[in-house]
């Protein structure tokens, strides 16, 4: 059966270059046959994508396979660090998929090198907030093609805290009527910032002394208060949906599936402010792939059509302005990007933090959970 599926997938162009060659080896014909294979069979071969866990499906690039018969080898990570390490390793994609915060490291190990922005159709859509960022460009070029961004903030149940109803803070982790059912995320980018914003500090990436012992206060605060520090998304959507924790950080995906699943929650812009994040496509120095299906699969990504899945499925938003004018203005009402700009405006873009400042936050939060 699993031989059947194998042949069938290659008849029809869908099969990988690594599914042809253990077909072809079943049969002993690979050395034979491989070099007269149909070029869909092995259009994977023309590119290497590496990008997040989840992100590898064809709706995120149609008009790639319509052009190339198939999707491009996509291996997979699961975090930023994972990535920057893999390929500084030797590991060689031709496109990778990190988020911003990251872009200084992967250049200045000298990962990557400049795109084209004359052969990207779409360049001229990609929001200016989103592409004007510090470090997309620069004196030698432009490095970084935003593509999906989002926003970190509080999810709630409207019917069990109607308090925060229109009073949206990053105060209720924080609030002792919900002890034992409040979840915080377990990252320094999660816990220590917005600790630092509850404290009032000026600028969270550079706190004072004060303004830190203030920020490590509100966390031991905050540990007993917990239901739980969470790592996996999914854990936390589960327990918002069974009414075990009321209030946690997190993602816009998670209030699109607690939504679509009937469970009255609300995401918070809240008044101390919302914390924005972007991803997007680094182009490998030297790629071993075809250039010219790098930038098939980056004009791929960036269709609005492609924008109007991620925005509709994920609750994301896409960096191409005109994937928007395409939903209706009370979906991305119910989505909580009704107004991108204003978003932009308001929210707090997770930035790079100097090396000494994050060893610091980060042997903070370790101590501050042991219960030090």
């Amino acid at each position: 059966m699993q031989r059947l599926k194998l042949f069938d997938r290659i008849a029809s162009g869908r099969a990988s270059r690594r599914e042809v060659t253990k077909a072809l080896g079943l049969a002993g014909l690979a050395a034979v046959v491989s070099p007269l294979l149909p070029r869909a069979a092995r259009a994977g071969d023309e590119l290497t994508y590496f990008t997040w866990s989840g992100y590898d499906i064809p709706e995120f690039h149609p008009g790639y396979i319509e052009k190339h018969g198939s999707s491009p080898q996509m291996p997979v990570f699961g975090e930023d660090e994972e990535a920057l390490t893999k390929v500084r390793s030797g590991f060689k994609p031709d496109l990778a998929h990190p988020c911003k915060v990251t872009l200084g490291r992967w250049r200045d190990a000298g990962l990557i090198e400049p795109f084209d922005v004359s052969r990207i159709a779409e360049w001229d859509n990609i929001w200016p907030e989103l592409k004007n960022t510090s470090g997309v460009t620069t004196a030698d070029g432009t490095w970084y093609v935003p593509w999906e961004w989002g926003n970190a903030s509080v999810v709630y149940r409207t019917d069990i805290a109607p308090e925060y109803n229109g009073n949206h803070t990053w105060k209720i982790l924080w609030d002792e009527k919900y002890k034992g059912r409040l979840a915080q995320f377990d990252s320094v980018d999660g816990a220590v910032l917005v600790a630092g914003l509850v404290a009032g500090a000026k600028d969270i990436y550079h706190m004072t002394d004060a303004e830190f012992a203030a920020a490590k206060a509100l966390l031991e605060k905050q540990r007993d208060l917990l239901r739980f520090w969470w790592t996996d998304q999914s854990t936390v959507e589960q327990a918002v949906s069974s009414g075990e924790v009321i209030a946690a950080y997190c993602w816009n995906d998670a209030v699109v599936r607690l939504k679509k699943n009937g469970v009255p929650v609300e995401y918070m812009n809240p008044k101390e402010g919302i914390f924005t994040w972007f991803c997007g496509l680094v182009k490998i120095k030297d790629g071993p792939g075809d250039v010219n299906a790098a930038y098939d699969l980056v004009n791929a990504m960036l269709e609005p059509r492609v924008g109007l899945y991620l925005i509709e499925n994920f609750g994301y938003g896409h960096s191409n302005r005109r994937s928007f004018e395409q939903i209706p203005p009370e979906k991305l009402k119910e989505l909580s990007i009704k107004s991108p700009q204003d978003l932009f405006g308001t929210g707090i873009f997770f930035d790079e933090m100097d090396n000494d400042v994050r060893e610091k936050y980060i042997a903070m939060f370790e101590r501050v959970k042991a219960g030090g």
